[in-house]
């Protein structure tokens, strides 16, 4: 079955996640984070993405991402996995796939879901009880969209800007969307677009990307599609 075609529109925002092989560990020290940090920086700046938040699991790592240039994100991941899979086969003396596959994907609808992106996957070490709170863990983008910690791979979004004019009142207004679980919802509706490589946003953002694209932008119904029944003559 030939790969679904990704979505290649420059200027809006695209979660991606990146699993290691059959769920393995594609980090083993703090120096791969590092690392995986550092080639990610090099590829976002080559092919003009913007990172907006990320974290880093021991087996996968999630972005938030704005491409600035058609096709930018494919290219920025595919320098980055022969980069930091070159790094890992050295420094452990492997070889192999370390990847699981090809990454996935899914558009997100900034005015009304940029913030519940950026709060899903800076919540992940959370949901994984591999910490309490956000700020404990080192390797996602939580301190510095929520304490201001210096970080040159972030390029705060538009709409994460217009929360507050004032840097401390934003970071503020922040932390609060931090106080209270994430929606079950919300969860199922991050988790749905992504294992279909669609879309995650409202109906009219849907349907602007499809009458865009050409495609579609929501599951299909399961099974074959239905052959209409042929008209008596």
């Amino acid at each position: 079955m030939p790969r679904k075609p990704r979505f290649n529109l420059p200027g809006v925002p695209q979660h991606i996640v990146q699993r290691g092989n059959n769920r393995a560990r594609c980090f083993f020290a703090e120096q791969d984070y590092r690392q995986y940090l550092d080639d990610l920086a090099v590829a976002a700046q080559k092919y003009r993405c913007e990172i907006h938040a990320y974290v880093l699991m021991t087996n996968h790592a999630h972005l938030l991402v704005t491409p600035l240039e058609k096709c930018a994100i494919s290219q920025m991941m595919q320098s980055l996995g022969r980069r930091y899979v070159y790094y890992i086969n050295k420094q452990y003396d492997r070889s192999g796939t370390l990847w699981e596959g090809r990454y996935r994907s899914s558009l997100v609808d900034s005015e009304a879901y940029l913030l519940t992106c950026m709060r899903y996957i800076e919540l992940n070490p959370v949901r994984a009880n591999m910490a309490e709170h956000p700020a404990e863990y080192r390797w996602s983008s939580y301190r510095t969209n929520a304490l201001g910690e210096t970080n040159k791979l972030i390029s705060p979004h538009p709409v994460y800007l217009a929360i507050d004019c004032d840097d401390l009142s934003r970071r503020q207004a922040y932390c609060e969307l931090f106080s209270a679980d994430t929606a079950q919802q919300s969860i199922r509706e991050i988790r749905q677009a992504l294992d279909h490589e669609l879309v995650l946003g409202r109906s009219i953002f849907k349907g602007q990307i499809e009458l865009e694209t050409q495609r579609q932008t929501t599951p299909g119904k399961p099974g074959r599609p239905r052959v209409n029944a042929r008209p008596e003559s």
